[in-house]
């Protein structure tokens, strides 16, 4: 009733419940893989006590361009330009992941000892008689 309930309020959101086994695996239902164009891998993503699964997206080598003409101002070339383009498009992933979690540490620490001056500023909003 409640997934019926859903696909009428909301054609874009649709729930469904499916099994975990005990190995802690899950089958996505093939409407959902299609719809996706799952392949091998999804991103995984644990938020406000909820998994989200999202396709895997092709664009990793953001930035391929930049990267090659890099590589080839250094001299690469051939099978060594190539050895040394996968080597650095393998690194992109994780040291943008370190740099997102440092960012949210700082942002976490930030909002603990977060003082705001507005008031010491601009004085409070309370009339004077």
């Amino acid at each position: 009733m409640l997934n019926s309930r859903i696909k009428q309020n909301n054609p874009l959101f649709e729930k469904k419940r499916i099994h975990i086994s005990s190995k802690r695996q899950i089958t996505i239902p093939a409407k959902y893989y299609e719809a996706l164009g799952l392949t091998k891998e999804l991103d995984c993503i644990y938020s406000n006590g909820m998994l989200i699964l999202t396709p895997v997206k092709k664009d990793e080598l953001a930035f391929s361009e930049e990267i090659l003409a890099d590589l080839i101002d250094q001299g690469y070339a051939g099978e060594k330009l190539l050895s040394e383009f996968k080597k650095i498009t393998h690194q992109i992933r994780p040291a943008i992941e370190k740099m997102i979690e440092e960012a949210d540490a700082l942002a976490k620490a930030s909002s603990v000892n977060y003082v705001d001056p507005t008031d010491a500023i601009f004085g409070t909003d309370e009339l004077e008689s």
